[in-house]
């Protein structure tokens, strides 16, 4: 969908400098010789630093840790399954335990994927008028608590990607007050979208986490402007037109960030 040389011209068109790749490619950036290829090839061809986020479990499978230490010393600026879920908390207790040793963050999407289901936009009036399988805000504020609560066991610097709900952004500034290492961050589309934007079944808005309706839009605000969250993050998800081009429930999640 993208290589290096491509999705660093758009980065550096859109004026950022440096860009954190995700593991979630083909092959899976699991292994050393992975990250330090991503890294070499990058030099060569990309207009952007790229900086690799490596794989916190092999193949993204949520089950086997990966190699932390090699994968460091490959490179690898912190470790994440992208968009797969750990949900097995012993698992995720051994990732968060292992990343103190690197000294990098653990970055995730927090989201309970059985109480996701099926699910393709925010749970509420709006699916119900759509017709389509909704995706409550408590997948995402459940699995938040679980991961700070791990976070403040291990002592490990948690990083919330794409924070989407208002109760999320409670337990990240509860948690931050308690001196647990928590940083977050928020995309463009979640501060500036609402649910309501899925009206007409573009099949664009279709993103994950799904976007919220106006009371999270606001708590989002509101935790930027009060830096309970750090920053904001493209999740640049550079999905092909005729993709996009198909049913809401079959087209991929994401939007172009860059």
């Amino acid at each position: 969908k993208e290589d290096l040389a491509s999705g660093g011209a758009a980065a550096v068109a859109g004026g950022f400098t440096q860009v954190c790749c995700m593991a979630n490619t083909a092959p899976v950036n699991d292994e050393p010789s992975v990250t330090q290829y991503i890294l070499d090839r990058a030099e060569k061809e990309s207009a952007a630093r790229i900086r690799p986020i490596a794989a916190a479990t092999r193949g993204l499978a949520g089950g086997v840790m990966t190699e932390m230490i090699a994968l460091r010393n490959a490179g690898a600026v912190a470790f994440s399954d992208d968009g797969a879920s750990i949900m097995d908390a012993g698992v995720m207790r051994r990732v968060l335990e292992y990343s103190t040793l690197v000294k990098a963050p653990v970055v995730v999407h927090a989201e309970d994927c059985h109480l996701r289901g099926h699910g393709v936009v925010h749970e509420g009036a709006v699916a119900t008028r759509l017709g389509l399988p909704g995706n409550p805000a408590m997948a995402e504020e459940i699995m938040v608590a679980r991961d700070v609560q791990l976070a403040k066991w291990t002592g490990a610097h948690l990083h919330v990607a794409h924070v989407s709900t208002a109760a999320a952004v409670e337990t990240i500034r509860r948690a931050r007050e308690a001196g647990v290492r928590v940083t977050a961050e928020v995309t463009p589309h979640h501060l500036t979208l609402t649910d309501a934007a899925t009206m007409g079944f573009d099949t664009s808005t279709r993103v994950a986490p799904p976007l919220r309706s106006r009371e999270h839009v606001e708590a989002l605000r509101r935790g930027l402007a009060e830096v309970v969250i750090d920053a904001i993050a493209t999740d640049h998800a550079p999905h092909a037109t005729y993709e996009k081009e198909v049913e809401f429930t079959e087209a991929p999640p994401g939007m172009i960030g860059l």
